[in-house]
């Protein structure tokens, strides 16, 4: 029997999302959030515009690209940007886990595009890049959030390519260097590596996107929350400090909290260096580990963020999948109980296994102290399956 620990983390917050907040966060800091006020506002605009301009200076946006927040997180960001620009051409879709997988439901059962391709690879493994025509539109995940597998860079993405190429960054933005040169329109939350509050979204869309938006109409009703447009031209607003509906100011305030602290910690480097950090801690472990493994198959693909773990125990081998997939729930569940670590079993349309956050505000102390609690939740978990 594996022996129980001693050392517990300090935060036992490894959710996949919403992520742990930053370290020394207190509701305190959103104390001058304007609520009460309307964000029409002057002063409640120049803080939702806040948010966008902290967030190009770090994410090194380009100056002619445009950026705004939007409603329903990141899943809204995209489907907005999918019904508007849509249609044009033919469009390639490339999955390798449950959100690149929903995305291609909206295109081929929702606006039902005939000339659309699905290129799609198993948990573990990237599609075949090389295949992407394109002079099709391209829509994919950077990072795969329930997979684990992310793209290794945009040298695979065409540089003289005809379609626009949407990406889906909000596990990858403030953790990943995104080639700005090779996308055309970019959605992330605030929920993932700032560890912000959900239910908005960020939009950024390149000259391209918008020559697109200004010259096509797509052949079905657009909802008043996905419009991007007015009069057939950009709706510059939106990408002002105004917003399609109305946010919630405290988000907005907890939005430059976060922002303000990955500047205070070396921006862009600083916040990707912390999540590199988190993956290695992760990977030392896992080279003695007897039971558990990468769900990623090759390391140019292995997520810094979303850290998938697949069951690699023999004893695994020779049971059935759903016996194996119950004595992860057992393990994840003591781990709950213990108060050691909270929402880090497998996402329901992966293989059985774990997902650890990786993302900077996560401590790469709190990750050591959490693995040898994993090894004994699995021991304690595996035992009570045999009896």
């Amino acid at each position: 029997m594996t022996t129980r620990p001693t050392p517990r983390p300090a935060r036992p917050h490894f959710s996949s999302g919403p992520c742990a907040k930053r370290p020394g966060w207190t509701a305190q800091g959103l104390e001058a959030a304007l609520v009460g006020r309307s964000h029409r506002a002057a002063p409640a605009k120049a803080r939702i515009q806040e948010v966008s301009d902290r967030s190009r200076a770090i994410l090194g946006i380009p100056d002619d690209w445009r950026l705004g927040l939007v409603p329903a997180s990141d899943t809204g960001a995209v489907e907005m940007i999918l019904w508007s620009v849509l249609g044009a051409r033919g469009v390639d879709m490339l999955a390798w886990e449950s959100f690149g997988s929903g995305w291609i439901t909206d295109v081929a059962k929702q606006l039902k595009l005939e000339n659309h391709r699905t290129i799609v690879a198993d948990y573990g493994r990237l599609p075949d890049l090389k295949s992407v025509d394109f002079s099709h539109d391209v829509v994919f995940t950077w990072n795969g959030t329930t997979s684990g597998v992310r793209v290794p860079d945009g040298d695979w993405i065409a540089a003289d390519r005809q379609g626009l190429t949407i990406c889906d960054a909000t596990s990858a933005a403030f953790a990943m260097e995104l080639d700005w040169d090779k996308l055309d329109a970019v959605t992330w939350s605030w929920q993932k590596v700032l560890g912000g509050e959900a239910a908005h979204g960020m939009l950024a869309l390149s000259p391209r996107a918008v020559e697109r938006l200004e010259s096509h109409t797509p052949a079905w009703p657009m909802p008043k929350i996905f419009r991007l447009t007015k009069a057939g031209k950009l709706n510059q607003s939106i990408f002002e400090g105004s917003t399609i509906n109305t946010p919630s100011m405290l988000c907005v305030e907890d939005a430059i909290d976060g922002l303000t602290w990955a500047e205070s910690i070396g921006g862009l480097k600083g916040l990707i260096a912390r999540s590199s950090s988190n993956l290695e801690v992760v990977e030392r472990w896992i080279e003695n580990s007897s039971w558990a493994g990468f769900l990623a198959e090759s390391p140019d693909t292995r997520s810094s963020t979303s850290i998938c773990l697949r069951i690699t125990d023999e004893w695994a081998q020779h049971r059935a999948a759903d016996e194996v997939s119950v004595t992860v729930k057992v393990a994840v569940k003591l781990l709950e109980a213990e108060g050691i670590a909270f929402d880090i079993g497998a996402y329901r349309d992966a293989p059985a296994g774990l997902r650890l956050w990786g993302g900077a505000t996560v401590e790469s102390s709190d990750l050591e102290a959490l693995l040898p609690w994993l090894d004994w939740a699995w021991a304690e978990a595996k035992a009570s399956t045999k009896a």
